[in-house]
C-alpha cells in the first residue's frame, strides 16, 4: 500500500506484529513477508474490544479504507510510512499461543530456544531479510553463470564413501544389506566425470554433507556451495570467472568498498610469512617480517632469544606505524594477550632518536645502533614506529603472530570495515608431512595437478611439489578452495603412492574417476564458493547460522524437528543393522 492507494477500499492480510492502545484509538502495525502497515480502529468499532484483546502474531484479515496519514505522523522508516488503513472489520486466520520469544524486535536471544522456535525466529525482520538476500544472491548468482555460458547440472546426493577429507554421513542400503551409501562432502568426482562427457562448463548450486564441528562461519552436517567447473582452462580462467562473478554479485548487493577490482595473487609461501596464514584479512596493512638472522648478531644481546635460534626457532616480528606516543598499557595489553593465546608473550621495543638510533621499551637495551638499523633496513621500519617480536617453531610462530596481527590492528584501529577484499592464494605444496605420524599426506585436493613437465617433477622430494591449487579468501574469510585437476592416470597413480596409496587402493577407492579418465580426458578445474559464506559477508554477520533457514545447533542436532531421532527396531531390521551403543 502507497500513497496512490489512498481513498481505495482494501483488504490486507498478515500477522500481528505490534498493537499501541491510546484509550480511543488502537494502532496495529500489520506484518506480511512484504513489510509492515499500520491499521486503525476507533474505540466505537464493534470489532475494538475482540483486537484489543488479540494475541501478537496473530494472523489476521483486516477490511478497510486507506487514508493519508498526517504529516506529523508520517514514518520515512517504512514504505507504506505516508499512509494507514481504517480497519472496518477483522477476522482471525489463525490464532497464537503465548511466545516463546518476541518477534517484533532484533534483541539477543538465547540460541537454543531461537532454533526451537526458528519459525518464530525467521519472522523477525533481520533475519527475515538475511533469508531473502540469500535467495535473491543465488538467482543472480545462476543468472551471471547462464550468461557466462555455464549449464546447471545435478549430481548424485546417494553415492560412495571418500577416503579423503572430512567424516562421511553414512546412509544403509536396503537392498544391499551391509552397505552403505555415504551422502557427499562434495560433487568432486562427478563434476570431474562431467567434464570428460564432453560437457565444457558446468555449474550447480551443490548441497554438501561433512559430519563436522560446528564453527561461526561452517555448519555442522550440511552447507551448499557454487561448484563450477571447466574444460580446456589453466588457472588464470578459472581466475577470471570467479573474479567477474564476484564483482558483479558484490557491486549488486553490498554497498562497501571493493578495495580490488583485480584480485591479488599471493603465494601460499609468501602468505605464511607476511601474514602468518593462508586466509589473509588484506584490509590490515601490518605485514610480518622474518627477523632471525639479526639475533645471530654479536652485538645483539637479547640471550633468551639467541638460544631459542640456536636450537632452531625463528623469528618474526610486526612493525606498527608512528605509535611513539601509545601509552605503556598498549604494549603491555598486546603483550599479555600473546600470553593468554597460549605464546610466551611478545617483546617490544619503539625506535627512538632521528641522528643517534636507539631503542625504548623492554628489550630495547639488548639492541646497539647497527643492528637498529638492519632492522630497519629488513622491516621498513622508520623512527617512531614500534616493533613487536615473537620466537617460537614456524607453526606455532605463523599463529601467534597471525592471530597478534590481527588484534594489533584492531586495537589500532586500522581496518575499514566498509571495504571488500578479496584475493588468491596459489601455488600450494601438494603435500605436508603429519607432525604425530611424519607419514607424507595430500595437503590439499588429491586430484590436483602438479606443477612442471611430468617428466622433470622429483618425487625423491615430494615437499618441493607445488600443486595448482588455489583458495579465494576474502576479509580473512576462506571462501573456496579450487586446483586444476589431474587427468592423467599414470601421474596419479604416482601422486598416490607417495601418500602411501597402492595402484590396487587408487583403483578400488576411486574406480569410476581412474577409469573416466583412461578414455581420453581433457585439462580441466575448477572451484566451489561457499554460498553460506558469501551470503555472510552480504549480510555483514559474524555467524552462519544468521544466514541459513533451518540450521542445527553446536552439537548437530535440529531443535525444532527433533533430529536425529531414534528409529524404530522394525526399520533397523529392514535394513540388517543392529545397535551396540557405547556405554
Amino acid at each position: 500500500m502507497r500513497k496512490e492507494n489512498v481513498g481505495n477500499n482494501v483488504i490486507l492480510s498478515g500477522w500481528i506484529n505490534k498493537k499501541r492502545d491510546h484509550g480511543n484509538l488502537l494502532f496495529v502495525d500489520l506484518r506480511d513477508n512484504y513489510g509492515i502497515t499500520q491499521c486503525i480502529i476507533d474505540k466505537d468499532n464493534l470489532n475494538f474490544s475482540k483486537l484489543e484483546k488479540t494475541q501478537l502474531e496473530t494472523v489476521i484479515k483486516v477490511e478497510g479504507k486507506v487514508l493519508n496519514r498526517s504529516k506529523d505522523t508520517i514514518n520515512k522508516e517504512i514504505q507504506t510510512g505516508e499512509i494507514e488503513i481504517s480497519i472496518q472489520k477483522f477476522t482471525v486466520l489463525g490464532s497464537c499461543k503465548e511466545l516463546p520469544l518476541p518477534v517484533f524486535s532484533d534483541q539477543e536471544y538465547a540460541e537454543d530456544i531461537r532454533l526451537k522456535y526458528r519459525f518464530l525466529d525467521l519472522r523477525r525482520k533481520k533475519i527475515h531479510e538475511n533469508i531473502i538476500l540469500r535467495s535473491k544472491v543465488i538467482s543472480f548468482i545462476r543468472n551471471e553463470m547462464n550468461k557466462m555460458g555455464f549449464l546447471e547440472f545435478q549430481t548424485p546426493i546417494l553415492t560412495s564413501s571418500s577416503p579423503e577429507g572430512a567424516r562421511d554421513f553414512l546412509v544403509p542400503s536396503r537392498l544391499n544389506p551391509g552397505k552403505f551409501y555415504a551422502l557427499p562432502q562434495a560433487p568432486q568426482q562427478f563434476k570431474q566425470l562431467i567434464m570428460v562427457s564432453g560437457f565444457d562448463k558446468y555449474f550447480q548450486i551443490a548441497p554438501c554433507f561433512r559430519d563436522e564441528d560446528a564453527r561461526a562461519d561452517r555448519s555442522p552436517g550440511e552447507f551448499y556451495q557454487l561448484d563450477l567447473e571447466m574444460s580446456f582452462v589453466e588457472q588464470e580462467d578459472v581466475f577470471n570467472v570467479v573474479e567477474k562473478l564476484f564483482l558483479n554479485t558484490f557491486k549488486k548487493f553490498s554497498n562497501k568498498k571493493l578495495l580490488f577490482s583485480k584480485f591479488p595473487r599471493i603465494k601460499y609461501k609468501e602468505a605464511m610469512l607476511k601474514y602468518g596464514t593462508d586466509k589473509p584479512d588484506l584490509r590490515n596493512p601490518l605485514i610480518i617480517n622474518d627477523v632471525t638472522e639479526i639475533f645471530l648478531r654479536d652485538d645483539v644481546s637479547f640471550d633468551i632469544f639467541k638460544a631459542l635460534v640456536k636450537s632452531g626457532s625463528i623469528v618474526r616480528c610486526i612493525v606498527t606505524k608512528n605509535t611513539k606516543d601509545k601509552s605503556r598499557s598498549f604494549f603491555d595489553n598486546i603483550d599479555k594477550w600473546a600470553k593468554e593465546q597460549g605464546g610466551s608473550g611478545l617483546a617490544y621495543f619503539t625506535i627512538e632518536n632521528e641522528k643517534e638510533v636507539s631503542a625504548k621499551g623492554p628489550i630495547g637495551k639488548f639492541f646497539t645502533k647497527e643492528s637498529l638499523l638492519e632492522i630497519m633496513g629488513l622491516t621498513g621500519a622508520e623512527v617512531g614506529d614500534s616493533i613487536f617480536f615473537a620466537c617460537s617453531k614456524q607453526k606455532e610462530l605463523e599463529k601467534i603472530t597471525s592471530l597478534a596481527r590481527d588484534k594489533i590492528a584492531k586495537d589500532l584501529g586500522l581496518i575499514d570495515d566498509e571495504t571488500l577484499a578479496f584475493c588468491w592464494v596459489i601455488d600450494y605444496p601438494m603435500f605436508e608431512k603429519n607432525d604425530i605420524t611424519n607419514k607424507i599426506e595430500f595437503s590439499h585436493n588429491p586430484f590436483s595437478m602438479p606443477q612442471g613437465e611430468t617428466s622433470k617433477i622429483n618425487f625423491d622430494k615430494p615437499l618441493d611439489i607445488l600443486a595448482y591449487q588455489y583458495d579465494i579468501v576474502c576479509n580473512g574469510i576462506e571462501l573456496s578452495s579450487g586446483a586444476i585437476r589431474n587427468h592423467i592416470p599414470e601421474l596419479m597413480y604416482k601422486l598416490f603412492s607417495v601418500a602411501g596409496y597402492s595402484e590396487l587402493e587408487v583403483n578400488q577407492k576411486f574406480s569410476g574417476m581412474i577409469n573416466a579418465l583412461s578414455y581420453g580426458a581433457p585439462p580441466h578445474g575448477g572451484i566451489a564458493p561457499g554460498i553460506d559464506r558469501i551470503v555472510m559477508l552480504l549480510a555483514n554477520e559474524k555467524n552462519i547460522r544468521e544466514v541459513t533457514m533451518f540450521p542445527m545447533n553446536q552439537n548437530a542436532q535440529d531443535l525444532m524437528m527433533n533430529a536425529p531421532s531414534n528409529v524404530s527396531d522394525n526399520q533397523l531390521k529392514e535394513l540388517s543393522i543392529s545397535l551396540k551403543l557405547k556405554k
